[in-house]
């Protein structure tokens, strides 16, 4: 239900709490006196059958009794009874209610069930069980039972724990941090962390969104909500449970190196989340980012009086990823012209104990005009020489001046040691963020440079894949029903070379002997052209084959291999009597002495789906623990980023002697891998291991694949149900002919589209421009056009129209759907050259069948009056048309599907 009535809560101008009592310890009773203690200016009402009265408030024996409904009703009664009073504030018609009370169970007959089945039906949203409560300080609205009321501030927390609530509460307070609001959701049974975000992404009160998050339940939901809130504002996130244990054991490599807060971490990081370990990062991060938001890069300069405190900085720096920046040869004369000669020379720029307010400003306007630098972090030791404070008034003018209207040149950052009120007070009013040791100050550097990267990632346009690829899924479909149709869960080697060819994945021929006679058959062909074979255990129930002797390499000949295969079905027997063992695996012995050994694979997360995984590979995969994840879908930059985050990537390059490793064609097989998955929801585990890569490609040594069925809940999911990021929509590319008879390729639209929006807009005459956008448009940059290309397939569509012949873009539809996923808005655009050949006829046909095939109810629209070919249009397609009450110059147009 998303942001439904959502504004009641967070705007309430009446409130009523059920199990209001006078006892000292009820919970009923501390958040009456908290309403009270904030100011609350609306209608207060109680409800309990005991009392007429409490704490002076006139009090009723049932919800029915109010006078009218209430904007936000707070629960606060004995578990037994919270399905009646959710029932009677339903009944009212309350829009929202906070259920406070905790133990209403979990699953099919609870009581958290009963509660939720009758605010479905009825259109009330709860917040809860479970929980804290709601706080929205500049509405003076505290609904819950912390020990106080933080003041009003543009922070907005969502915390799954009450108690980490509760306890955010005081720690802020202490602090003077405050709030835009406070969201307990504790067993979210409505009201969920995706539904909040998509409410304070909108909300201007709110400048940053803080996340407690222990668990998700709804991956999709959460994502897409992540991903568009991570778009408007910083978005931080503390996970607990960074150390837990996976319960179940791994049946692959691939799954022992996935635990579960290393999804999380990869979702976090994919959604475009700034994770942080600790309330102390947490507003750290959040002071930052609250100052600034925009940076260049990553190389940061230091400006300092003292040298000890800038070395300290320094290491701090080239911890966390950062980097000295280095200062220009112009800089560097500047410097020198204006400085004394005992200056440092270099980065950190130590310009002495004795620097004074003019030396400072001096020094930071040279470092703000090095294109050398992105940032700089200005530091101050105190001593008797000189006025701190009049240093700082000193910065703040220099940066005054580097301002370019409402925009800071580059961000700077303050560190003042043992800084007063009146240092502290000078920065906070230029909005420059100051901290209090240099440690502190780094990590805010490098908050804002992983928001920027994080932002970055989200509004990338990855390289094209190469033409090349063209997988072919109709091969592959027989082989995973044939498998799936025996009741077997992995594949054997016959199956798996039939899959990983459909997709160009180079793998070892494999084959599989079941006795040692059929494994002397099966090297035969090897060894008779002077290859050696390797032999292994084939076992769905042994997944570390060296470990009961399952793997003997270098076999040049017949004997040796029989004896191999013999030995190997005994000491697996031997080491696993109860394991289902099919016989041997032979390979041709691949000898390539300087590539590199990796691993490549899927695994299956119980709450965020596939999960694709890098890393070093071999035998030693678990104990080196060298990997990376993501959540598919793939392109070629998020493949590389996935890489780089591994100390392997590090020896992909060219050393010494060994020639560099073709890294496109790594990048290339995960995007393969992802693109599989994505296909075939059947499939839970992939692991190639080792995948051997050098200067000549990649090539899969081992593999093994696990499938399952799709649960029948799962299958009418849009998409592939169990991507956590809805997939490209491959099943809606169409082609189609103009009435003229030309060609076109119609398709969802893609991230790497966009080099074709520029020429298509250039095709379009400025007017048309301005009867689709409603204003005169010019600006075609990257931004503007990420809008429109950048598009999360879960809540948008948009069909462009691409010419056979050139490759020309020739027109586009768009459809956005509301929160609730019930109705959607269009836009419909086509190159002014081809009006009345039909493409606009065709789109609007298209995205009519597209909203239908989604379950949305209506398709809305706002026409321009004056364009009367997009109204009659509408008229054809059946769209009702009436007048727009809040803009006199437009109508509304909807059509009900």
């Amino acid at each position: 239900m998303s942001t439904y009535r959502l504004d009641k809560l967070f705007s309430a101008r009446s409130v009523a709490v059920i199990g209001a009592s006078p006892r000292q310890s009820s919970s009923g009773r501390a958040v009456l006196a908290n309403l009270r203690s904030a100011g609350f200016p609306g209608a207060i009402h109680l409800v309990n059958p005991r009392y007429d009265e409490i704490e002076s408030v006139r009090a009723v024996k049932s919800y029915s009794d109010l006078p009218e409904a209430a904007d936000v009703a707070v629960i606060g009664v004995p578990p037994p009874a919270v399905p009646d009073a959710v029932a009677a504030v339903a009944q009212k018609g309350t829009p929202v209610a906070i259920v406070i009370t905790a133990g209403l169970g979990h699953g099919p007959a609870s009581l958290a069930e009963r509660c939720e089945q009758t605010a479905r039906a009825s259109g009330l949203r709860l917040v809860g069980p479970n929980c804290l409560g709601v706080l929205v300080p500049r509405w003076k609205f505290n609904a819950s039972f912390a020990a106080s009321t933080p003041p009003a501030g543009d922070l907005c927390l969502i915390s799954q724990s009450g108690a980490i609530a509760a306890g955010l509460v005081e720690w802020a307070a202490v602090r003077g941090v405050g709030f835009s609001a406070i969201v307990s959701i504790g067993d979210s049974i409505d009201v969920d962390f995706a539904d909040l975000l998509d409410y304070f992404a909108m909300d201007r009160a709110t400048r940053a969104i803080l996340l407690y998050v222990e668990s998700i339940r709804d991956a999709r939901k959460f994502m897409s909500a992540a991903r568009a809130a991570a778009r408007a504002k910083p978005v931080l996130v503390i996970k607990s449970g960074r150390h837990a244990q996976g319960a179940k054991a791994a049946l692959t490599h691939t799954g022992a190196l996935a635990g579960s807060d290393a999804v999380y971490d990869a979702a976090f990081r994919r959604a475009g989340l700034l994770r942080v370990l600790d309330l102390d990062e947490l507003f750290a991060a959040s002071e930052t980012l609250g100052h600034l938001t925009a940076l260049s890069g990553k190389r940061l300069a230091i400006l300092t009086n003292g040298g000890g405190v800038g070395v300290l900085a320094v290491d701090r720096l080239v911890e966390l990823g950062g980097d000295l920046a280095a200062i220009s040869p112009a800089t560097m004369q500047k410097l020198n012209a204006a400085l004394p000669p005992i200056w440092s020379q270099a980065n950190p720029v130590d310009i002495a104990g004795d620097a004074d307010a003019a030396r400072y400003a001096i020094a930071l306007d040279r470092l703000l005009d090095d294109e050398a630098n992105d940032a700089v972090l200005v530091m101050n030791v105190p001593t008797a020489l000189a006025s701190p404070a009049a240093a700082a008034k000193s910065v703040v003018a220099v940066a005054a001046q580097h301002r370019t209207g409402l925009l800071r040149s580059k961000p700077i950052f303050a560190m003042w040691i043992g800084q007063s009120d009146a240092s502290a007070k000078v920065f906070e009013d230029a909005r420059i963020p100051s901290y209090a040791t240099e440690t502190a100050a780094v990590f805010g550097f490098t908050h804002l440079v992983r928001y920027q990267e994080a932002r970055n990632l989200l509004m990338a346009v990855p390289a094209s894949l190469p033409r090349d690829f063209a997988p072919n899924p109709d091969t592959v479909r027989p082989v995973l029903n044939a498998v799936l149709s025996e009741k077997r869960t992995w594949l054997d080697p016959a199956e798996l070379s039939q899959v990983f060819s459909a997709y160009g994945i180079a793998m070892t021929p494999a084959v599989l002997a079941l006795n040692p006679d059929e494994a002397v058959a099966a090297a035969k062909p090897f060894l008779a052209g002077g290859t050696p074979v390797v032999l292994k255990i084939q076992s769905p129930d042994i997944v570390h084959k060296s470990e009961v002797g399952g793997v003997r390499l270098n076999l040049a000949n017949e004997r040796a291999v029989r004896e191999a295969a013999d030995d190997i079905l005994k000491k697996a027997r031997a080491a696993k009597p109860n394991a289902r063992i099919t016989g041997v695996t032979v390979f041709p012995m691949i000898v390539r002495p300087k590539a590199r050994e990796l691993i490549v694979g899927v695994a299956d997360d119980p709450t965020f789906g596939p999960v694709i995984a890098f890393g070093q590979g071999g035998t030693a995969v678990e104990v080196i623990s060298d990997k990376a994840l993501a959540l598919p879908p793939l392109d070629l930059d998020l493949a590389r980023g996935l890489i780089a985050r591994t100390r392997v990537s590090r020896i992909l390059k060219a050393y010494r002697n060994v020639p560099a490793a073709d890294e496109l064609a790594i990048e290339l097989l995960l995007v393969k891998l992802s693109q599989l998955v994505a296909d075939f929801p059947e499939i839970r585990e992939i692991d190639l291991n080792p995948v051997l890569a050098d200067e000549t490609g990649v090539i899969a040594v081992d593999a093994r694949m696990s499938l399952a069925p799709i649960a029948a809940s799962q299958r009418a999911y849009r998409g592939n149900p169990r991507f956590a990021i809805r997939p490209y929509p491959a099943e809606w590319v169409r082609r189609m002919k103009l009435r003229d008879g030309t060609p076109i390729l119609v398709r969802p639209v893609r991230p790497e589209d966009e080099p074709l929006y520029p020429p298509f807009f250039a095709a379009v005459t400025p007017q048309d421009l301005r009867l689709r956008f409603f204003a005169p448009v010019k600006d075609f940059s990257h931004t503007f056009i990420a809008r429109f290309t950048q598009i999360d397939y879960a809540r948008a569509m948009a069909f462009i129209a691409i010419d056979e012949a050139s490759g020309a873009m020739l027109g586009v539809v768009r459809l956005h759907s509301d929160a609730s996923y019930q109705s959607g808005e269009y836009a419909v655009l086509v190159r002014s050259d081809l009006k009345s050949h039909g493409l606009g006829w065709l789109l609007m046909q298209l995205v009519v069948e597209y909203a239908r095939s989604e379950g949305l109810r209506t398709i809305t629209g706002q026409v321009l009056r004056e364009n009367a070919v997009m109204l009659d249009m509408c008229r054809e397609l059946g769209f009702q048309i009436e007048s727009d009450p809040q803009e006199p110059s437009t109508v509304l147009v909807t059509l009900r599907l």
